[in-house]
This record gives structure tokens, C-alpha cells and sequence, in this order.
């Protein structure tokens, strides 16, 4: 007689046993494997291909069992490569660069670099889950990427058919003189095809050609901004209603909390990664606050920009705004408190429009 046990299989979770570390490089891709003890037991090199991730992989689980891998690089040329690792159920965690002064003893290497990432596992020294860049939010960045170059490119032209313009001969300089910045481009746009025989003809032929350009990264960029408008609309519909907050600074703030925001646990960590959290700078009897220079540069500026947009629009801001003036705060100061306070605001508007619940619901 066969017992009702037999028809269950009792799973148990095996122990780690292992903790992987990865220094990424744009071609190559070395790894080092260490013991819960912290016995290192092998480093390796691997191309940045598929086959070398599954080729890293596999190694890496040859030697014991795996849960969790330390990779440096995880939003440049590491994003690849957590995006595997995440799709085989493995926690991927942020390596930052190493210390100098730490490092100045052993030396530099990249197996010491992949060693050190795996020992910042092990002991809890890095604790960042990495963006996992898989989702809405890598889409908007490789379009806020391209839509920027674009536009420092149409910048760039535009400065550059002036510097021609300048030095011209009057009489095409005379000929375009009196026209608006669009209808100068446009005309330029237009000149007529001539050989190189005079100063004149290369002047008109090079005008032509960076009129067209400009042109074109003008029509490139709008591409990039309505793709963007579409994404983050899709997305994070809440988020553009906001006051103040446009597809630019909406993409940057999007961008810095990733695919997957939950990871930064509070509105705090949020607060801190955009670099608007007050940083303690108490000693003795002196209790006091100082700036906070770190974080993500481009959403501290975004988050500026939406409280520079408030002061001069939003009635709520402004009246916030003479209140703490007449508490003897600067405008620097004020600026500085509004920050975290829209940091406050937007971040559990982004955590639930891009939490897996709300993206599935969507997607049906």
C-alpha cells in the first residue's frame, strides 16, 4: 500500500554556498567566486557576449550554490549581464567603486576588483539592489538619451551656421538679414547647390548643409520627445499631471528610480538617491545640517526645476514660500525644503505606477 507521502516530494531549499563578483568591461567580463567563508575559490575571465554569460554562469555554478552576485557597472556596461543574471533567479547587487585607500594595499587588477565585489556581498557592505533595466523606464532612458544628443547636436549647428553667417560676404549676408531663427534655417535650407570656385559658394554650400541638419535633428528630437510622452503617459499618467513636472524632468526622475523602485524601500532612500536629503553635521553641542552633493545630479536638477516652476506658479508654493522668509530662511534654503518635499510627493506616485500589480493591469 502506498502512503499518502510518496506522492509528495518534500522541497528543501538548499544553503548558499557560494557568492559571485563581477568587474565589467566593454568587451570582457571577469568573475570571481568566493565560499560563505570567504575562501576564494576561482577567478575567470569571460567575453560580453550571450554565450559568455552562460559560459560565466555555468562556472560559476560549478562550484556550489548560488543566490546572490555582486557586479560592478550595473547601469553602464554591466546592465546586460544583471539582466541575465536576474532572469536565472539570481539577486543582483551594486558594486560602487572600490575605496582608493583600501585598495592601495592589494593593488589593482580586475580579478582583485571581481574578489572584492563578491567579499562587498558577503559582508553586507553593498546592499543596493541593482535597477533590474528591463522594463518602461530603460525604454525612456535610451530615448532621453538620444532625444539629448539631438538636441546639444541641433545646438551645436545652429551656433555653427551663425559663426559662417558672421564671416560671409555681405551680399549673402545681406539676403537672409531681417529673418526669424526658423525662417533663417529654412532658407539656408534652400540655397542652391554651387561649385567651390569662390568663398562665397563654399559659404552658401556649408550654410545648406548645416541647415539641413539642423532640420533633421529637429524632426529627430521631436521623435524622441512624443515617444517619450507616450511612454511615460502610458506608464505613469499621474505623474505628468503633477504641476510642474513635463515630459523632461518626469523622464529623469523616472529614470533614477528604475524599472523597479521598490528596492529603495521609503520615500527617504528616494529622497537621498536625488541627492535632497540633508546630510547630518552635528559635533559637540553644534547640531546642524549640511547640503547634500551627491545623489543623481539630473534628478536633483529636475526636482529644482519643478520647484522653480511652483514658486512661480503655484499659489500653494508661494504662500509656503513668504511663510518661511518670514522665519529668516534664504531662498537657497527654501529651495532646498520644497526639493524634499516634491521628492516626498512624486515618489509613491512612481513606485505604484511602475509596481508589477499596476504594469500587468495595464497590459491587460
Amino acid at each position: 500500500m502506498t502512503s499518502s507521502a510518496d506522492h509528495h516530494t518534500t522541497h528543501v531549499d538548499t544553503p548558499e554556498q557560494i557568492v559571485l563578483g563581477v568587474d565589467t568591461h566593454n568587451d570582457v567580463h571577469v568573475a570571481a567566486v568566493i565560499t560563505v567563508m570567504g575562501v576564494l575559490l576561482g577567478t575567470q575571465a569571460f567575453p560580453a557576449t550571450a554565450d559568455g554569460y552562460a559560459a560565466l554562469l555555468e562556472w560559476a555554478r560549478g562550484h556550489g550554490h548560488l543566490r546572490r552576485a555582486g557586479v560592478e557597472g550595473t547601469s553602464s556596461r554591466g546592465t546586460a549581464l544583471n539582466r541575465y543574471l536576474r532572469r536565472h533567479h539570481l539577486k543582483v547587487l551594486e558594486i560602487n567603486r572600490p575605496d582608493r585607500a583600501r585598495r592601495r594595499p592589494r593593488g589593482k587588477s580586475d580579478t582583485v576588483d571581481a574578489e572584492n565585489a563578491a567579499r562587498a556581498v558577503l559582508s553586507q557592505e553593498a546592499t543596493a539592489i541593482a535597477k533590474t533595466g528591463d522594463g518602461a523606464v530603460e525604454m525612456i532612458r535610451m530615448l532621453k538619451v538620444a532625444r539629448d544628443s539631438a538636441v546639444k547636436a541641433r545646438t551645436q549647428a545652429i551656433n555653427q551656421l551663425r559663426a559662417v553667417l558672421v564671416r560671409a560676404d555681405p551680399g549673402l549676408r545681406d539676403a537672409l538679414a531681417g529673418l526669424g531663427p526658423i525662417a533663417l534655417i529654412r532658407s539656408c535650407a534652400d540655397l542652391p547647390e554651387a561649385e567651390h570656385r569662390t568663398i562665397d559658394d563654399a559659404a552658401r554650400t556649408v550654410l545648406r548643409m548645416l541647415a539641413r541638419r539642423i532640420l533633421a535633428l529637429t524632426e529627430e528630437s521631436r521623435a524622441h520627445e512624443r515617444a517619450l510622452v507616450a511612454i511615460i503617459t502610458d506608464r505613469a499618467p499621474k505623474l505628468l499631471q503633477r504641476h510642474g513636472i513635463g515630459p523632461d524632468t518626469a523622464a529623469a526622475l523616472l529614470i533614477t528610480a528604475g524599472d523597479n523602485p521598490d528596492r529603495l524601500g521609503s520615500e527617504a532612500a528616494f529622497a537621498a538617491l536625488c541627492g535632497v536629503n540633508p546630510i547630518e553635521a552635528s559635533s559637540g553641542k553644534t547640531v546642524r545640517h549640511r547640503l547634500n552633493r551627491g545623489g543623481d545630479r539630473r534628478s536633483n536638477s529636475a526636482l529644482y526645476t519643478i520647484v522653480v516652476t511652483r514658486l512661480g506658479r503655484d499659489a500653494r508654493t508661494r504662500a509656503y514660500a513668504e511663510r518661511r522668509t518670514s522665519e529668516g530662511k534664504s531662498k537657497k534654503e527654501i529651495i532646498r525644503c520644497l526639493k524634499r518635499y516634491v521628492a516626498r510627493e512624486i515618489f509613491p506616485i512612481i513606485t505604484k505606477a511602475l509596481s508589477p500589480a499596476e504594469i500587468s493591469s495595464a497590459a491587460a
